[in-house]
């Protein structure tokens, strides 16, 4: 007592948990993934290797001996993010409030059929965030091809499948299917259309022989 007592530190505030420790490679979405749940890491350390110090309740990401991050580890159904807006590039904060809501209600303005999509896209995720993902796809090939062509593609795909996804969308916007689906319902613009399928058709210069 008299010769150590001096010396003594604290007890740790916290009881000593065994840790494993994994390497991993931060992906383009700045998540790394542990035990098929998904934890985010700093944009910067994207394709980056990091070691990873997991626990019971917490998981750590290190790179160099420095810690990079810190989360709450999660548990139960697989495939669970846990994101923390700081690690977020720039462009991507803005749509850290977008929610089911804001999906619905901007579906509700293009058309009753993006409206049908967006819900069938809500309901096919059994993780929300990802579903929220594909919707913000979706809002982009607004932007990309305008929501006139958007409302029209989303009518095809729920014409060729009752759960028809992104892509599915997406390809009948960059083959222009939706467009023949106009044509079909525009009777000049089917007389064009058959017009047209004859135009492969080869003359008589192709086979060497002289027009008279």
């Amino acid at each position: 007592m008299e010769e150590e007592k001096f010396a003594l530190l604290p007890l740790p505030a916290s009881v000593y948990e065994l840790a494993t420790w994994k390497k991993a490679t931060v992906q383009y979405d700045y998540h790394i993934s542990v035990d098929k749940m998904y934890y985010s890491v700093p944009y910067e350390y994207i394709k980056h290797q990091i070691d990873v110090r997991v626990t019971r309740t917490i998981i750590e990401v290190f790179f160099k001996s420095f810690r990079i991050a810190s989360h709450m580890r999660l548990h139960g159904k697989e495939g669970q993010f846990s994101t923390l807006p700081e690690h977020m590039p720039a462009h991507h904060k803005m749509y850290v409030d977008f929610n089911r809501d804001y999906f619905l209600e901007w579906a509700e303005g293009v058309g009753l059929h993006t409206l049908m999509m967006m819900k069938g896209i809500l309901a096919s995720y059994k993780v929300e965030k990802q579903a929220l993902k594909s919707c913000l796809a979706l809002t982009k090939l607004a932007d990309q091809y305008s929501v006139e062509r958007l409302e029209s593609s989303c009518e095809r795909a729920l014409e060729y499948s009752p759960r028809p996804n992104v892509n599915s969308v997406k390809t009948i916007l960059k083959t222009g299917q939706d467009k023949l689906q106009t044509a079909a319902s525009n009777p000049a613009a089917k007389s064009e259309t058959q017009v047209n399928t004859h135009s492969f058709i080869r003359g008589a210069a192709y086979y060497g022989r002289k027009e008279k």
